[in-house]
């Protein structure tokens, strides 16, 4: 397979998905421009090597076309001056008017279309339109890790129409490379910390999980579901009542196969779903009526530290607890520091999905772990072991 380091962009008009569904504020400013440095690298190879890039995303949930808040417009001048070029806009991202500026456009330049989801035909993945997109470039480069679950126009079916010219950037190549290096090529102890707030959306990837970890550390909201399935009391934690049976049958299949899974012993709980509650640390499977748990308490900070210490490698899936309010953050920054100095002993870590990379930012800690991936649902599916349409479309 064709990789960024082994193709040439000489004199090729690079046709780029990327992930560019950036925050904006009021006045149309980034506000978090995370996902448009992750890009960088893929970018500059290609001008650097002499061709010229046209960069295709989305941004945000159009209902019926065009409208002046989601379009892309907004992210001219910052991308001109990240990527040091200046950066053409086509206000349309098929048509004559795309056509005509791919057409112009010269090596060594940037080209940004318009909103793809501005056409219903882009998120139905169709056909035609997909072909429209092929014929705007000579080669196709897909970076956009981010919405690599979703069978779209842009991110699956546009493949078809370079058979020999169809590449991972080098974000993409290095979220498949992190992952891969945590499910199947992960050097052993092997810990996954699943945090959250229910069961029922990380049912697939803890079952996944289960075949290739020997921990599993369990926190967050889900955490209630499993100490009320073991029969314990959780005053009005969040619990998925339908879920119980469930929890049950995880901690049996993890037995079976030598998981261990980590619950926690305590708990801090409030009185109130507010930063200003009043608070109190028990036991998890004794918290008093009126009250529920909103974070990991000390004791279970101290075992899931002793774990994560004695781990080669690391996943990081969700929050121990409400981190947003700051009376109950202290237990995933715990584990987040945990997790750092792991890291700066020689463990790898992967932290991955919204919650997560929010956690790891807010404490300023993404530098000290292996790998912060740029995907959410892209990467919990992966985790659960389904193959992603963009990263088939590629590999084939």
């Amino acid at each position: 397979m064709k990789t960024m380091d082994t193709f040439s962009f000489s004199g090729k008009k690079a046709l780029i998905r990327v992930d560019f569904n950036v925050p904006l504020n009021a006045d149309f400013n980034i506000t978090d421009d995370t996902r448009i440095r992750a890009a960088l690298p893929t970018i500059q190879k290609i001008l650097k090597d002499g061709g010229a890039v046209i960069l295709m995303s989305h941004l945000g949930r159009p209902k019926s076309g065009p409208e002046d808040k989601f379009s892309l417009k907004h992210l001219v001048n910052h991308l001109t001056k990240a990527i040091g070029v200046n950066v053409k806009f086509a206000s349309d991202c098929v048509g004559k008017v795309a056509t005509d500026a791919a057409s112009s456009l010269q090596m060594g330049e940037v080209l940004l279309l318009e909103n793809l989801r501005f056409h219903k035909e882009e998120e139905a993945g169709d056909r035609a339109f997909s072909e429209q997109l092929s014929q705007l470039g000579d080669v196709y480069v897909n970076d956009a890790f981010g919405t690599a679950h979703r069978a779209h126009a842009s991110t699956t079916v546009v493949a078809d129409f370079f058979p020999n010219d169809k590449l991972f950037g080098y974000l993409m190549a290095a979220e498949i490379e992190s992952v891969d290096k945590v499910l199947s090529d992960s050097q052993r102890p092997v810990t996954a910390v699943m945090g959250g707030a229910k069961v029922s959306s990380k049912i697939s990837i803890i079952t996944n999980l289960i075949d290739s970890v020997d921990h599993i550390i369990i926190g967050g909201g889900m955490s209630y579901t499993f100490a009320k399935a073991m029969g314990g009391t959780v005053g009005k934690s969040l619990v998925e009542d339908d879920y119980l049976e469930t929890a049950k049958k995880i901690l049996v299949d993890a037995e079976a196969k030598g998981v261990r899974i980590h619950l926690p012993e305590d708990t801090i709980a409030g009185d109130a779903f507010d930063n200003a509650a009043n608070k109190q640390t028990c036991a998890t499977n004794a918290i008093p009526d009126g009250w529920m748990g909103l974070d990991i308490g000390p004791k279970t900070e101290a075992a899931y530290d002793a774990v994560l210490q004695s781990s080669n490698t690391i996943l990081w899936n969700g929050p121990m607890g409400v981190f947003e309010m700051e009376s109950f953050q202290h237990g995933t920054k715990t584990v987040a520091l945990s997790i750092a100095k792991a890291t700066k002993n020689g463990a790898f870590s992967l932290v991955g999905g919204g919650d997560s990379v929010a956690a790891i930012n807010k404490f300023n800690l993404a530098d000290e772990v292996s790998y912060v991936s740029t995907g959410g649902g892209a990467l919990l599916e992966y985790m659960e072991g389904t193959e992603l349409p963009g990263i088939k479309a590629i590999r084939g």
